[in-house]
């Protein structure tokens, strides 16, 4: 039985570690987490939060997913969209407020605030 989200897998194109960090470190607060060893050899970059965490794998062939996607609660939904120039603001989600962004790879991320 499901006790409990562990992680989400997003995947990412080679090289794109540095731009990876900038984002989900730098932007949204994550933190990065080493990765195993064996796993490290792979590449990519995996991020912890309070009750979250990310890992970004390298695909070969990538594409960004552009409808499937993380969402993310944060605490100051205004405070975030404006350091997310591309911000998309979506008022359908009842109960909440979200926009959703790229990240730098192209992935959808939601982000939403309950009202």
């Amino acid at each position: 039985m499901i006790t409990a989200l562990h992680h989400v897998q997003l995947a990412a194109p080679a090289g794109s570690e540095p731009e990876l960090r900038a984002f989900y470190e730098g932007v949204l607060g994550l933190r990065e987490v080493p990765k195993p060893p064996e796993l490290a050899k792979r590449g990519g970059v995996w991020f912890r939060g309070e009750g979250v965490e990310v890992h970004l794998g390298i695909e070969e062939d990538f594409r960004p997913a552009r409808k499937a996607h993380p969402a993310f609660l944060v605490s100051d939904l205004d405070a975030l969209a404006a350091r997310l120039p591309g911000a998309v603001p979506d008022e359908l989600f009842p109960g909440y407020r979200r926009i959703y962004v790229p990240d730098p790879v192209g992935n959808r991320i939601e982000l939403l605030q309950a009202r």
